[in-house]
């Protein structure tokens, strides 16, 4: 059994745009159906899977997925005719009704929502598949829920979902036990603490739905009690585990309901002026970010140890944009709640291709997936013969060309323990947000420096921002507080954990304000080139960790291919790129 799975909704920011056309142009941001993805998907579990803005190069596109799908049929060498379903990750049909009584929402249900509005798109894009009738549609969360629960490799595992929202809903708490997800409760869109955390995120001057992990990365600079108590009174906490947040009905307008003019307006009357943007971040904007971090703590620390005593399971499961909280999600592991913890890393709305695709193998093939998952290296691959066409089609650069790959991770890790950043491009793609070592910058992570050089000079971004360490799985433990069997936890970047504290000092580069690090662990069995490389580096520096941050700079979607990388190169000003098993230099080196 072949399918697609895809995410994504092609017509909300147009139609959005054409309601509102005044709107100031972070608003537009304020939509459903953002990160359109495609994965292929069959019985044995995912072969590929990819976003969309790799291709097109809008970050978080909501545009159909044609580019991913093209990409997940080539991976396997299979046409359209070969695809059993398509699985979309929205299901609004059963909300239809809900829609009919306004008529702004009757506009967008049928424009946006509607399956009629979902087969259109289809048609227009694979005009000659049929693949309409080929169309199933996976409630939201069933599809986050799936994207997490099947790859775990648990048996039995308590769920929980929680974005913005999916279609009427904004968390979703279930079970997972063998081939089946039961929901056990849901928690209304009206009570979303994606949507509180993102309306934070505009008042704080960034943009929502895009910018929640830079609140994330400011909390640890602010004073978490200075505005925790004030925070938490937008948040009522029930004794059925769930909550609401009376904060978010302020808005009664369809303009205030797309903008969240009201709730902004109760900040701004409580907090002060909202921060415009680049302009001064000033120490009472850490402090509130830094209360809203601890409120969301809170909350989702409510929600789990409830359903955890109810109902008695072990295992914990996570998907959903607010599980790409890294800091809530080391909270979540240090509380020792659950024996253990999956977090699917393409956990937010990109992840749900896979999961719809997951959750329809499971509804409809005799043999359902449901095994761990190993690291997401799903995505395009380039040989190194194309590389090597490529290079000498460019004028101007040099390169060198090893027939060892770990010649060159000896020279690479010499390089970076002479300061040098690196542009490093290996194998396949990985899917999700987080760069796993394929399309990453490198650099050394002993030099105090260093982060404010990457920041300002590379990827041109605010120099408060911390950068991830990607340390070699057999010396995680030594450097950070990473239990001796939860090493694989790390894999996939989730999760923040404290550097130990007779090596902060040394690791200035990658140890935030805090103490804390995003750790990555690397495993030279599920990744060789990159543990090959930190390897070397650490037999040089005598400490086998490497600074990894995305390979792009601001406001663009990670590399995908080897043009983008050598640009991205040029204009980023790294000061060399490895391809493949190829060695670029500038002429200054």
């Amino acid at each position: 059994m072949n399918i697609i799975g895809i995410s994504g909704l092609n017509n909300s920011v147009l139609f959005k745009k054409t309601m509102f056309p005044d709107l100031e142009k972070g608003y537009y941001r304020i939509a459903q159906g953002f990160d359109s993805a495609a994965a292929l998907v069959s019985e044995e579990g995912v072969i590929s899977a990819v976003a969309e803005e790799r291709f097109n190069r809008e970050k978080a596109t909501n545009l159909f997925p044609i580019n991913a799908i093209e990409y997940c049929l080539n991976s396997k060498n299979i046409s359209l005719d070969n695809i059993d379903f398509i699985a979309h990750g929205f299901d609004y049909e059963p909300f239809r009704d809900l829609y009919l009584k306004d008529e702004y929402l009757e506009k967008q249900f049928s424009q946006v929502y509607s399956k009629e509005a979902l087969i259109k798109v289809l048609e227009q894009n694979l005009p000659s598949s049929n693949m309409s009738e080929k169309l199933v549609q996976v409630p939201h969360h069933i599809a986050h829920a799936a994207s997490a629960f099947y790859p775990s490799g648990f048996d039995e595992s308590l769920i929980l979902v929680s974005d913005g929202m999916g279609e009427v809903h904004s968390a979703t708490i279930a079970i997972g036990s063998g081939n089946e997800i039961e929901i056990i409760e849901q928690i209304p869109a009206l009570h979303s603490l994606g949507i509180l955390y993102g309306v934070f995120t505009i008042y704080l001057g960034f943009q929502m739905g895009m910018d929640e992990y830079k609140v994330m990365g400011l909390a640890p600079y602010g004073d978490r009690r200075k505005y925790f108590a004030k925070i938490m009174d937008f948040i009522n906490l029930k004794d059925n585990g769930t909550y609401t947040i009376p904060l978010l009905f302020l808005n009664e307008t369809n303009e205030d309901k797309e903008t969240y003019r009201r709730t902004l307006d109760s900040l701004v009357n409580i907090f002060g002026p909202k921060r415009e943007n680049d302009s001064e971040i000033t120490q009472d904007h850490m402090d509130i970010a830094a209360g809203l971090q601890a409120a969301l703590e809170s909350s989702l620390m409510h929600v789990l140890r409830y359903f955890k005593k109810e109902t008695g399971q072990k295992n914990l499961c996570m998907a959903g944009g607010v599980a790409l909280n890294c800091t809530a999600n080391g909270l979540i592991k240090r509380s020792r709640i659950f024996k253990d913890i999956f977090i699917q890393p393409a956990a937010g709305d990109d992840g749900t291709a896979v999961g719809a695709g997951l959750y329809i193998v499971n509804q409809k093939s005799s043999r359902p997936y449901h095994k761990k998952m190993a690291l997401p290296y799903w995505g395009p691959e380039y040989e190194n013969d194309d590389i090597m066409h490529l290079l000498n089609k460019e004028v101007g650069i040099e390169y060198k060309h090893y027939e060892s790959f770990k010649e060159l991770a000896k020279r690479l890790a010499e390089y970076i323990n002479q300061g040098k950043i690196v542009g490093y491009f290996q194998e396949r793609m990985e899917f999700g947000p987080r760069a796993l070592g394929n399309r990453s910058i490198l650099a050394d992570p002993r030099d105090p420096e260093m982060r404010d050089r990457v920041n300002s000079l590379i990827k041109k971004r605010e120099g408060f921002r911390p950068f991830a360490p990607a340390v070699i799985e057999e010396e995680a433990n030594t450097y950070f507080e990473i239990a001796k069997g939860d090493e694989d936890i790390y894999s996939y970047m989730l999760f923040v954990t404290r550097v130990r504290e007779n090596f902060r000092k040394n690791l200035p580069a990658i140890t935030h304000v805090d103490g804390s690090a995003r750790v990555q662990t690397v495993c030279k069995e599920k990744n060789q080139r990159f543990w090959t490389v930190i390897n070397e580096f650490g037999k040089i520096s005598g400490i086998p960790i490497i600074l990894n941050t995305s390979f792009n700079v601001k406001g663009q979607p990670i590399v995908c291919s080897p043009s983008e990388a050598i640009e991205t190169f040029l204009f980023a000003g790294l000061d060399l790129l490895v391809l493949g098993n190829f060695l670029i230099l500038r002429n200054n080196i």
